[in-house]
């Protein structure tokens, strides 16, 4: 992968034109009616980039006053990868407009770093 890509695509400014920060609203309103019953903002996040594989992550972070409970955060890989706001596919196809070429992706299980973060690993495999 070209240095100048990895870069653009480490950066967090081009990581949140990705995955707008307004999504999580827009998600939780969606979801329950109502945006400010979320409790958490979702932001995509870098994690690694190697010859074959890149690493990203949809960090799930506590909103102030919320509770980030782990039986509301493990079923939502299969949200994600379906769901409309979170657009997974325009995502990707966005990375590949950069000259990415992506073979495979999938998401992973939801970790519980803290009780304040929570975070679903995005693996994208090159070809």
């Amino acid at each position: 992968m070209d240095q100048a890509v990895l870069e653009h695509l480490s950066s967090q400014d081009y990581l949140d034109t990705l995955l707008p920060r307004k999504i999580s609203d827009q998600f939780f309103e969606a979801l329950y009616g109502d945006a400010t019953d979320g409790a958490y903002d979702i932001r995509l996040e870098f994690i690694s980039a190697h010859a074959k594989r890149i690493v990203l992550a949809f960090n799930l972070i506590q909103r102030p006053g919320k509770c980030l409970v782990c039986n509301l955060t493990y079923g939502l890989p299969n949200v994600f990868f379906r769901h409309p706001l979170i657009n997974i596919k325009g995502i990707i196809k966005k990375i590949e407009d950069m000259g990415v070429k992506i073979k495979k992706w999938q998401l992973g299980d939801t970790q519980e770093n803290s009780k304040s973060l929570h975070v679903i690993p995005f693996f994208l495999d090159l070809e």
